[in-house]
């Protein structure tokens, strides 16, 4: 039977009782190598003109995010406008990717996009703690969607997966990305509470089963969030995924990169792990806050010579 997941026969929620636990079982992780390998990586220089070519694809990939209880549609539409135009004086500089909002302001973000490239990314299911049940997950998602969302970033039940249900885990991301329709899903794994990366590793695979459009690492709620090794390990499972299945799925690094030097490093595991395909925002992403602004002015140094002030570039 073809799953309404799109993935062959294996990842239909109606069905996936019958799923055998070995779909889920995966080989334990070398902690020492997969931790120097990402050091090793973060090591590498980029200079001068590949720099600035790095920057730029970076900002990107950006998502601007704001989820505060005290967002406002004031607030989004000036993050909006920060999305479409980061640097207004130079026209060199790309749109970021999207822009990511709680769903009662998604109808305000997609009013102020529309007609660019950034994308309206809500998150849902019970931000950020996943804890509510299915069915007002559901409806969260499709009042998202039907509100002009091109994007859902969804949590896992993270209770259920520590407590060995993955199976329940599988249905859920199954059923998130049934009502999704056409918007992209998001699956963020809240790798800080996972805790090991064998745990990390399990998640991603049935993540990957259920048909999830991209891997995210964090909500930006919970310490520690995104981390080299975490994401160097995130993007092996997609390439491998993609080795065995032929379906390329993108990768979200969110929560603590915040510096230009920072946003390098992962571009060069990106590239080094899953090759120049990767690099783009159609298969990865940053979690973004305060990392834009840092990279505008490592932009403006690269151009002008100097580092101008922070408070020369817009909040966020």
């Amino acid at each position: 039977m073809t799953s309404p997941c799109g993935y062959g026969t294996i990842a239909c929620p109606a069905m996936s009782h019958s799923l055998s636990p070995v779909e889920f079982r995966v080989p334990p992780v070398d902690a020492v190598a997969l931790e120097t390998r990402a050091a090793d990586l973060g090591t590498r220089s980029i200079k001068k003109k590949a720099k600035v070519q790095g920057l730029c694809l970076a900002i990107s990939m950006m998502d601007l995010t704001t989820l505060e209880g005290m967002d406002s549609p004031g607030k989004v539409r000036q993050l909006c406008q920060k999305a479409m135009r980061p640097l207004p004086a130079r026209a060199d500089v790309p749109s970021c990717a999207a822009v990511c909002v709680y769903p009662d302001l998604v109808e305000v973000a997609a009013a102020a996009v529309r007609g660019s490239t950034v994308q309206v990314a809500a998150v849902a299911t019970g931000f950020p703690s996943g804890r509510t049940d299915r069915p007002t997950k559901l409806r969260e998602v499709q009042l998202a969607v039907a509100a002009g969302a091109t994007e859902i970033d969804m949590v896992i039940d993270r209770g259920a997966f520590l407590a060995g249900r993955y199976g329940q885990v599988f249905d859920e991301i199954c059923a998130v990305k049934e009502v999704c329709g056409d918007a992209h899903l998001k699956v963020i794994l809240e790798t800080g509470e996972l805790r090991t990366y064998d745990n990390i590793r399990r998640a991603c695979r049935i993540a990957l089963l259920a048909g999830g459009d991209f891997l995210k690492t964090s909500t930006g709620k919970v310490a520690p969030a995104s981390t080299l090794p975490v994401v160097l390990l995130m993007l092996e499972a997609v390439r491998d995924h993609y080795l065995e299945t032929g379906r390329m799925v993108g990768v979200k690094a969110a929560g603590g990169i915040r510096t230009s030097k920072d946003a390098l490093k992962y571009l060069v595991l990106v590239a080094e792990t899953c090759g120049d395909r990767w690099l783009s925002p159609q298969w990865f992403r940053f979690g973004a806050s305060s990392l834009l602004n840092d990279v505008l002015m490592q932009l403006e140094k690269e151009r002008t010579g100097r580092y101008q002030r922070p408070t020369d570039f817009s909040a966020d």
